[in-house]
Order: C-alpha cells, then sequence, then structure tokens
C-alpha cells in the first residue's frame, strides 16, 4: 500500500455503511488516512463541488466512472477495513491534487 494508490474501504455512518473508494494520504500498521473518492458531483452544492477534485485518469486510476476526490477533510480508518488495490492515481493527476489543495489553503 502506498500514498496515492486506491483501495475500495467499508465506510460507516452511523449504523450505516458501504464500500467506497478511497485514496491513500498516509498508512501504518493499525490505521489509514484517506480522502473519499464519489462518482456523485451535479447534486451537490457550489461550495461542495469547489471541493472536489477531478480524477482525469479515472480509468487508469482503476475506477469505473468519472470520479472525483473530496478534499473536504481526510478520514482515518482501521487498517483492517481496506479491501481491494484497484489502481494508482497518474503522475498528472498527483500533480494536479497537489496544486489544488495549495489553492484550497
Amino acid at each position: 500500500m502506498d500514498i496515492y494508490d486506491i483501495y475500495t474501504a467499508f465506510i460507516s455512518w452511523g449504523e450505516d455503511g458501504k464500500q467506497r473508494p478511497v485514496l491513500i494520504l498516509e498508512h501504518s500498521v493499525n490505521a489509514v488516512t484517506v480522502f473519499n473518492i464519489t462518482t456523485r458531483y451535479e447534486d451537490k452544492s457550489e461550495a461542495v463541488r469547489s471541493k472536489y477534485f477531478k480524477i482525469n485518469d479515472w480509468q487508469q486510476a482503476g475506477l469505473n466512472r468519472e470520479s472525483y476526490i473530496d478534499t473536504n477533510g481526510t478520514v482515518t480508518l482501521p487498517q483492517s477495513s481496506v479491501e481491494r488495490f484497484l489502481g494508482t492515481l497518474t503522475e498528472a493527476d498527483v500533480q494536479g491534487l497537489l496544486k489544488f489543495l495549495v489553492r484550497q489553503t
């Protein structure tokens, strides 16, 4: 597992949850810090969309549909919730994400 890898992980909220793709930001033996990845964009407010980074090379990253990295906040998960490797961001998307994050600050 490396930074900028994309995995599926079980994300829970309250009593519910689901498998969703996540972008690995940090990892240790017991925990991972991730950004969530979503396909939902159009139905979000402008404020929320302004924090979404579009993954241009989504197919090369192992995703099935056009997707966005939700940079509204990181999530720390137990290592055990990370399940299946999907792919890795391309270098172009990594550089784009880093520039996007700098502009957000």
